[in-house]
């Protein structure tokens, strides 16, 4: 498994710092931060924006069915997803243990599609000034202390979507040294890896 992470999108993050700026941003970080400029001047190319937008939405719920339709074939009792496709399975360990969701998923698995990049970006929380303020100093505190392939907070507060090494010894470095910006105790243990 290489060294490197990417940033943000419903990945699972290996390293300490990244659930951390995980759980600062609200729930998951990634995206192009929102350098796109806002017209109120009915422009069509934010109309198309969000026209694509909401048809990528509807095309993702459509997958999600269908994926919920196949594991239920299979004999799994599999909830129909939300309006934004978000299917809770509940204890997640339960489907990672019994064969027979093991085996639904395995066959299931073609029809299971990752969250398009304008759905996972418009379900992201709206931050405070606060916890942008906390993000951004995060985010230099680890660019200044060993990680400098860290990704920006943009001016929304989220962070940026990039791959970075969140393996190095200068990122354990750097997470060690700025943890208390995002309250997490000096004394937390470093992530192995």
């Amino acid at each position: 498994m290489s060294s490197r992470r990417r940033f943000g999108g419903r990945m699972v993050l290996a390293a300490t710092a990244s659930v951390m700026a995980l759980a600062v941003s609200g729930c998951g970080g990634g995206g192009d931060g929102g350098d796109g400029v806002a017209s109120a001047g009915g422009d069509k190319t934010g109309a198309q924006a969000s026209k694509s937008s909401s048809s990528e939405l509807a095309e993702y719920v459509e997958a999600q069915r269908k994926w919920v339709t196949c594991l239920r074939d299979e004999g799994l009792d599999a909830p129909d997803p939300d309006s934004r496709g978000k299917v809770d399975l509940g204890d997640r360990s339960k489907w990672k243990r019994d064969p027979k969701a093991l085996r639904a998923q395995e066959k299931c698995s073609d029809l299971s599609v990752p969250v398009p990049e304008s759905v996972e970006k418009a379900q992201q929380p709206e931050l405070t000034a606060g916890e942008i303020r906390k993000n951004q100093q995060y985010a230099q505190c680890m660019q200044e202390h060993g990680a400098p392939d860290f990704p920006d907070a943009g001016a929304d507060g989220h962070f940026r979507d990039v791959t970075w090494d969140s393996t190095s010894a200068g990122a354990k470095r750097a997470t060690r040294s700025c943890a208390s910006i995002i309250g997490i105790p000096d004394d937390a243990p470093t992530p192995k890896g």
